[in-house]
């Protein structure tokens, strides 16, 4: 499935989750860090942070890693997006490209 089609079905999943998506700039003292976001928890809710700059597919990357962390199999997924986070979950930090 194409990056621009698998991501809004994760941003759905993350929507259901309860977990807000966010597309901001990363940077730290002025100097890009190559950080292309994450979850973490903002005042006890979790959030996914999303590089505003980065690609459809590190878009998906990000997302799919952390939406891993949650237990997805009470939602109404497409297989191919089941799949993907199955893949993330079972590699923890998801698959790797090769460099």
């Amino acid at each position: 499935m194409k990056p621009d089609t698998m991501l809004p079905l994760l941003e759905t999943a993350a929507d259901q989750l309860g977990v807000k998506v966010t597309y901001e700039a990363l940077l730290t003292g002025g100097i890009q860090t190559g950080v292309r976001g994450g979850l973490c928890r903002v005042k006890g809710v979790p959030r996914i942070i999303i590089e505003k700059r980065s690609t459809s597919e590190e878009r998906v990357a990000t997302l799919a890693t952390a939406l891993a962390n949650f237990d997805t199999s009470h939602l109404a997924l497409p297989k191919p997006a089941r799949e993907l986070l199955q893949t993330y979950a079972r590699h923890g930090a998801g698959p790797r490209r090769a460099a």
